[in-house]
């Protein structure tokens, strides 16, 4: 029986990100590069024989920014009814359907920056030596000045996880071998780089103040589960492999025999 995960997809390029500038609540589209990325992404990895198969999927979170809902249309998921917000863009090819509910919330919305919105790291360096501050920022340690601390970040992301694992994975592991309805409780979630890095550290139940020693670039995907099929052992998956269907499979080799 397979591990539930949930799937952390960065939004992809915007002329911010390009640039370094800290992009919080400000609402700008993603380049034309990055919306071509987001479709290869979505190509390349969603489908019934991908890493991340359409008809396991138990739910979907996006934030509420523009850039994260217009990737989530991009990656072309199929859905019943009419998504959450007005649709930013058309979607070239055929939808892969899918029967989970897409739901929009605050608590993965991006760092709200504060002082530090729109400015890139060196100059937000400069601006904390001029004040007289520590120029050594830190945002997993300090925060940002009329925006959030990591405090506030942590509350957040522990909310949804507690959310997912009692909504999803739970029922999901505790169901008996063969049940259908164990298969089905994979997680999509569609936000931003900083607030992806703290959720998934906070997975694995790591302080923010440790600072995450990963990165998810523009359009990235990243995978979380459990190790030992046991939701006590929350995971980082370092490396995915595709969905076989064994049957498929069966039918396939019945068929070279002939």
């Amino acid at each position: 029986m397979a591990t539930p995960r949930v799937f952390i997809i960065r939004h992809g390029e915007t002329e911010w990100s390009l640039d370094g500038r800290h992009t919080g609540t400000t609402d700008i589209p993603l380049t034309a590069n990055g919306e071509k990325r987001v479709k290869a992404t979505g190509k390349a990895l969603i489908g019934a024989d991908r890493l991340i198969v359409p008809k396991k999927l138990a739910h979907v979170y996006v934030s509420p920014r523009k850039r994260a809902q217009r990737t989530f249309e991009l990656l072309n998921l199929g859905f019943q009814g009419p998504l959450p917000w007005g649709r930013h863009g058309e979607c070239e090819s055929k939808p892969v359907p899918c029967d989970a509910e897409v739901e929009v919330t605050e608590d993965i919305r991006e760092w709200d920056y504060g002082d530090y919105e729109g400015i890139t790291s060196p100059q937000i360096r400069q601006k904390r030596k001029e004040q007289g501050l520590d120029p050594h920022w830190d945002i997993w340690r300090d925060g940002c000045p009329g925006g959030e601390s990591p405090a506030d970040v942590n509350e957040r992301c522990d909310r949804l996880i507690e959310e997912i694992r009692e909504r999803f994975h739970a029922p999901a592991l505790n169901k008996p071998k063969g049940d259908p309805d164990a298969e089905c409780a994979d997680v999509l979630i569609v936000a931003h780089g900083h607030i992806l890095r703290a959720f998934a550290q906070r997975w694995t139940g790591l302080s923010l103040h440790e600072g995450p020693s990963f990165l998810l670039e523009a359009g990235g995907v990243g995978t979380l589960s459990y190790e030992h099929h046991n939701i006590d052992e929350p995971a980082i998956l370092l490396g995915s492999a595709f969905h076989v269907d064994f049957q498929d499979d069966d039918k396939l080799e019945k068929l070279e025999e002939v």
